[in-house]
């Protein structure tokens, strides 16, 4: 009689790791996405760093603490309403690791979006700034050596503006995480930059090449148009900046060249960095108040950030822009999987993402959302490190089905012009936030299932 029970005990056990098994992957990604949402710091994809210190809240001791990616949600105060709406739409996608209708998944944001606009707006993220987040940073920044996958853990979730120009140095690999030998190489670096101008820069035409001139030329047709809604970029000083940086740059990566978009990507690191010298807000700013050395200093440490940030993208820029074709047919083949009806309404309307998501992935989409929300955006980019490449085709990816139920009411025309301007005006930290949190949750889904991708 014992022995019978003892067997049966362990059936149920065994039925129930079953369960427990086909269940794990859905259960574990919908408690990493409840608690994004309420700004927990929550085991997600591996940042390249294992956790040493314990998980702070006790509903997820069962979670491995292995690896962890913090997230944070702006208005804390709304966390639950918008954990429960993400909750439910999450719960319709329904995704087992035997789901024959994998390929039917749909993720409808209206009850986001309606729980979004019901909310209070905030301009600031509540995690950047509240103290204990502060000293988490101070811990790590300002320390011996800065380990930097920890710091890269806590810049994915977004960055004090007065700490964002140090942070950005260092987990670019432009800064040394060793504190007594950043100062020195701060100053090499600026100095080199320098050279570079002297040697590229400021030189006659008559001793650069035919192609050299046209590229100058291009590069200063494009500095004028850069950001043309933001006043601060429209001052010559700051166009002069932009074109020594493009130009230097260009010089010294020859396989690429100088390609438009580029001068998008410079403006972030500008606006950064030139926030240590210049206070208040960037629409009161003056780059004559500040001093040729410090313009100097600001120029060098764009031209290095950009040259780390595009050295793991090289393939986006060189001949026929290879890297930004694949991730474009990555986007598509994702968009599929998630949203089927968004995808076939384009496809038989005959419209292809090249069309539009090619300027995404070209210029990061500066071009695409207001541009005070950009540094909070890169910070998650730049945290991301050499895997940015690929987590971009996530955040694309639910910036666009941000309009998934307006996408499938427009015809051809009417889609290529409202992908073309899309109504983010009047975006804040909030729309921006849930945009990030999609792209978690859907990289947690199907980073390491790459079948259900495979065309």
């Amino acid at each position: 009689m014992k022995n019978d029970d003892h067997r049966n005990s362990e059936e149920e056990q065994r039925n129930k790791e079953s369960t427990i098994s086909s269940d794990s992957r859905f259960n574990q990604t919908l408690r990493n996405v409840q608690g994004l949402l309420k700004g927990r710091s929550i085991p997600g994809k591996v940042l390249l760093t294992r956790r040493s210190d314990p998980l702070e809240d006790s509903s997820l001791k069962e979670t491995p603490p292995n690896y962890e990616r913090s997230f944070s949600y702006n208005d804390a105060g709304t966390s639950d309403r918008m954990a429960k709406a993400v909750e439910e739409e999450f719960r319709r996608i329904n995704l087992q690791p035997n789901n024959k209708n994998v390929n039917k998944l749909k993720f409808s944001t209206s009850n986001v979006e309606h729980t979004s606009k019901e909310v209070q707006k905030s301009s600031m993220g509540v995690r950047a700034t509240d103290s204990a987040r502060i000293t988490k940073f101070t811990k790590v920044l300002y320390g011996a050596t800065v380990i930097l996958d920890k710091l890269r853990e806590l810049a994915w979730s977004g960055i004090p503006e007065y700490m964002r120009p140090s942070v950005w140095r260092l987990i670019l690999g432009y800064a040394p995480p060793n504190s007594d030998r950043r100062e020195g190489v701060l100053r090499r670096k600026r100095l080199e930059y320098l050279d570079c101008v002297s040697q590229y820069y400021d030189i006659p035409d008559s001793e650069r090449s035919d192609d050299e001139i046209n590229m100058l030329r291009q590069i200063a047709v494009d500095c004028p148009r850069t950001v043309p809604d933001v006043p601060f970029f429209h001052q010559v000083q700051v166009q002069n900046s932009l074109e020594r940086i493009l130009y230097t740059w260009a010089i010294r990566h020859p396989a690429s060249g100088y390609v438009q978009g580029i001068n998008d990507l410079v403006t972030p690191f500008l606006v950064v960095f030139l926030s240590e010298h210049l206070e208040g807000s960037i629409h009161n700013w003056s780059i004559s108040d500040l001093s040729l050395d410090k313009i100097s200093d600001v120029e060098a440490d764009c031209f290095w950030c950009l040259s780390k940030l595009l050295d793991g993208m090289q393939d986006h820029y060189t001949f026929a822009q290879p890297g930004i074709q694949r991730l474009v047919f990555k986007l598509k083949e994702l968009v599929r999987r998630i949203d089927e009806p968004v995808s076939r309404h384009m496809e038989e309307l005959g419209l292809e993402f090249l069309q539009f998501a090619f300027r995404w992935f070209n210029c990061l989409l500066i071009r695409e959302i207001p541009f005070h929300l950009i540094t909070r955006l890169w910070d998650t980019y730049l945290a991301e490190g050499d895997a940015l490449p690929d987590f971009l085709v996530y955040i694309f990816a639910s910036f666009l089905l941000t309009w998934s139920d307006k996408l499938q009411k427009l015809d051809f025309q009417e889609l290529v012009m409202f992908l073309q301007h899309l109504p983010t005006q009047n975006w804040t930290h909030q729309e921006l936030e849930m945009v990030l949190s999609r792209a978690f949750m859907w990289h947690s889904m199907f980073n390491n299932s790459p079948s259900h991708l495979a065309s």
